[in-house]
């Protein structure tokens, strides 16, 4: 009789483990930030795969944060509209990467072109989150994305954090009413090109090179993808980090914040040189040039420790709980 109870007995006892102390999961959390003197409405789209955040588009008010605690192992873009309004009609809109939902909440549609645009596959490979920032769509704002804490071996900060509207060639430039630069254009959208775009003939690495224009992107945001095949200095890696995106990082002309991946100060080409991507035809004043980094170590090497799962030993004290049940039978 005693022993029949045994199993019941210990039964009883993972589920009040179990109950009172919980396997915790390592959830990762989006803090967003906006530092720029204008209020941003960040756009999120997930991909088709990952069911959709809680929310999809918000407004972020000049200096305030907001947090997002995706799923596990989800994958989506997010990036900033810009110049945003609602018209009589209560119809919203945005004159940099707008959505076209009609809507803050942008409600399963992507941004578009051109935006800045902030990348990720969580739990990916290896159990890796991949991500990056990609101005192949073009470029309206400056993104900033930092791991907070997380371990691997390039698990560091990237981001596009000069501001290129200012400088953007006239062929690639969007230009607000009153004539104000808000957005700079690809040359995939601004001339649609397949040499420019990677499609057509040009759709595999080996055919599609950088362009003048490409490399102009590259200099100055020597991080982010500059292209459709930019991928060896442009994708970043991380294990159990958290992740900081920021609108409008505070600038610096620190050479030291690029962590080597601009070494010393470089000249843009001019848009329309010949380069290794060919010649573009084009004539255009350049960028700026890839010297404009920032700097208080907002680019460097993540070194924080990696978030740890807490009561992994109630966990091990289940499962051999669970061992000794089956000897009983």
């Amino acid at each position: 009789m005693a022993a029949s109870l045994i199993p019941q007995f210990l039964i009883l006892f993972i589920l009040t483990a179990a109950y009172l102390f919980p396997i915790s999961v390592v959830s990762t959390t989006f803090t967003i930030t906006n530092q720029c003197e204008y209020t941003v409405w960040p756009g999120i789209l997930s991909n088709a795969d990952v069911a959709p955040l809680p929310t999809t588009g918000f407004a972020l008010q000049k200096g305030e944060t907001r947090t997002i605690s995706p799923p596990a192992s989800w994958g989506g873009r997010m990036w900033g509209r810009t110049h945003c309004s609602e018209d009589s009609a209560g119809k919203f809109s945005c004159l940099t990467g707008d959505c076209g939902s009609g809507k803050v909440e942008c409600s399963g549609s992507g941004a578009a072109p051109p935006a800045t645009l902030a990348e990720f596959k969580l739990d990916g490979y290896d159990g890796q989150d991949f991500f990056d920032v990609s101005l192949v769509d073009g470029y309206n704002l400056p993104v900033l994305v930092s791991p907070q804490g997380g371990s691997g071996q390039n698990c560091s900060s990237t981001g596009c954090v000069v501001d290129l509207n200012g400088a953007c060639p006239s062929d690639l430039k969007v230009v607000s009413d009153a004539g104000e630069g808000v957005a700079c254009k690809s040359a995939c959208e601004a001339f649609g090109q397949p040499q420019y775009c990677c499609d057509g003939a040009y759709a595999t690495p080996d055919t599609c090179q950088p362009s003048s224009y490409s490399l102009a992107f590259k200099n100055a945001c020597p991080r982010a993808y500059s292209y459709a095949y930019d991928d060896k200095t442009s994708t970043f890696t991380c294990s159990s980090a958290d992740y900081a995106i920021t609108f409008c990082p505070t600038p610096s002309t620190s050479q030291k914040a690029s962590q080597g991946q601009n070494q010393g100060p470089t000249t843009t080409p001019p848009l329309g040189a010949t380069s290794e991507g060919g010649n573009d035809g084009k004539s255009s004043s350049p960028f700026v040039d890839g010297s404009m980094v920032y700097g208080s170590g907002e680019l460097g090497t993540n070194g924080g420790m990696g978030r740890t799962c807490t009561h992994v030993g109630a966990a091990v004290s289940i499962t051999l709980a669970v061992w000794r049940l089956m000897q009983f039978r």
